[in-house]
């Protein structure tokens, strides 16, 4: 009888012991969202969200309280079907969960969406760490507790998208390429930006030839962004594509380096008056698309021509840091979406210390930012001048950031994840993977066949 009662708890008994390592980090992660839940009490309980600058010189602004009204849920409109949002499917299906439990009532609606928003972040934390591995584990931290993810975790959705794209690559690094697909998908209906990583799985695919479980990902992908994304569309087409309509529509906004090239005077100086195109929505849309296309060739070509191939992680940072840079607008929030894959690519304490503290800098000066735009409280925010400073501090810093990922590809002997023979731990099929294609071999050999002999 014991044996038999032993032998049924045995798998249960194998998952507490894989799960028990995991536990501190997921109750810091829980405490992580308390704390950022209490950075808004000035504004969930003390009613700055409705006092007007209040909201900013608390800093306890956020998008979801307002969006309640903004996007008609308080007066019950289906998201989509009754109204166009601003936002992909995932976002909406979230609003709707969070309208039909609020009663029309927007402090239960901002209420019941951090309560999911902080199961993501708890998710998030907890799939960092299992692709970290068990030798840098603790590295999730950053996530759980970093000082920018308690400031931004409830400004909106953004921590939704990254335990799905989490999910995505922890599947991929198990191998289940299918599920990859599905769960990537998803984030991307939720968000758009982790579309840049299957840019970096194709890159590695190259490089490996390991088409077979890259198909199946995308095929799984494919599959699945259609299935949350048709229905929408075939019920109300317009109400669907609001979201992509006003990506392209919206102009250089809030963060983007773009932003200030069209609007500062660059410190005192006059600006070029050709960038007054940058007023041009469409000219801008194509600028920006092409500045990303250039740093995006730039990530490929050292995918494909580094002496060693570049970990999963380190791709995906690039391409994601890529992606934000070039971006038309840069709100605090996105700190979010880069916190785990900077510590996953380059888990060193020190750049990634003063990245948080040039996003800290960042959060704090949009708001007084936005202050100085009303008029009558002018004298209560900053200027220009403080405010763009504030904006190359954060940009600056995840150059640098970017540089040093470089670095540590082209000398992976600087990479303190590939220590003791470890080569690509989230890597999926490509942990220890042979090249099958490098540029700069291929270049090499071309030169050499045509190469004239001589006598």
């Amino acid at each position: 009888m014991t044996t038999r009662i032993t032998n049924a708890f045995a798998p249960l008994l194998r998952v507490a012991a894989r799960a028990m390592p995991y536990l501190p980090l997921g109750l810091l992660a829980g405490l992580g969202a308390v704390l950022a839940y209490l950075w808004k009490y000035p504004c969930r309980f003390g009613g700055a969200w409705n006092g007007g600058v209040g909201q900013f010189t608390n800093f306890c602004y956020t998008d979801i309280y307002p969006l309640f009204w903004a996007e008609k849920l308080n007066e019950g409109k289906v998201p989509y079907v009754d109204y166009p949002v601003e936002y992909p499917v995932g976002i909406g299906g979230i609003m709707e969960f969070a309208r039909r439990l609020a009663s029309g009532d927007g402090v239960v609606f901002y209420d019941v969406t951090v309560i999911l928003m902080g199961i993501a972040l708890v998710a998030g934390v907890l799939l960092t760490a299992a692709l970290a591995g068990p030798a840098r584990r603790w590295d999730a931290l950053w996530y759980a507790v970093g000082p920018a993810v308690i400031l931004c975790a409830y400004i909106n959705w953004d921590l939704a998208a990254g335990a799905l794209a989490l999910g995505g690559l922890l599947a991929w690094a198990r191998n289940r390429p299918w599920l990859a697909g599905v769960l990537l998908a998803l984030a991307v209906a939720t968000k758009f930006y982790p579309l840049m990583f299957f840019g970096a799985l194709f890159l590695l695919t190259v490089r490996t030839a390991k088409w077979v479980p890259f198909l199946k990902t995308v095929a799984g992908a494919a599959a699945a962004w259609l299935l949350v994304n048709v229905p929408i569309m075939l019920v109300n087409f317009e109400g669907w594509e609001k979201f992509y309509a006003f990506s392209s529509e919206r102009g250089a906004d809030w963060g983007g380096l773009w932003f200030f090239f069209q609007k500062t005077q660059w410190f005192g100086m006059e600006r070029p008056g050709f960038l007054a195109l940058l007023g041009d929505a469409e000219k801008l849309n194509t600028m920006a698309m092409v500045a990303l296309a250039v740093l995006l060739l730039g990530v490929a070509v050292l995918a494909l021509a580094a002496p060693r191939r570049p970990r999963l992680m380190q791709l995906c940072f690039l391409a994601l840091a890529a992606f934000m840079i070039t971006n038309k607008v840069w709100s605090p929030q996105y700190v979010l979406w880069l916190v785990p894959f900077a510590v996953l690519a380059r888990p060193r304490w020190g750049a990634l210390a003063a990245w948080q503290v040039a996003e800290c800098w960042y959060f704090f000066s949009i708001w007084l930012y936005l202050v100085s735009q009303y008029p009558d409280h002018a004298g209560e925010g900053i200027g220009d001048d403080p405010y763009f400073l504030s904006v190359w501090a954060r940009a600056l810093t995840i150059v640098i950031l970017m540089a040093l990922v470089v670095r540590d590809i082209l000398r992976p002997e600087h990479d303190v994840v590939r220590q003791r023979e470890a080569d690509d731990p989230s890597g999926g099929v490509f942990d220890h993977a042979e090249d099958r294609l490098v540029l700069r071999r291929s270049l090499l050999a071309r030169g050499v066949r045509q190469e004239p002999e001589t006598a």
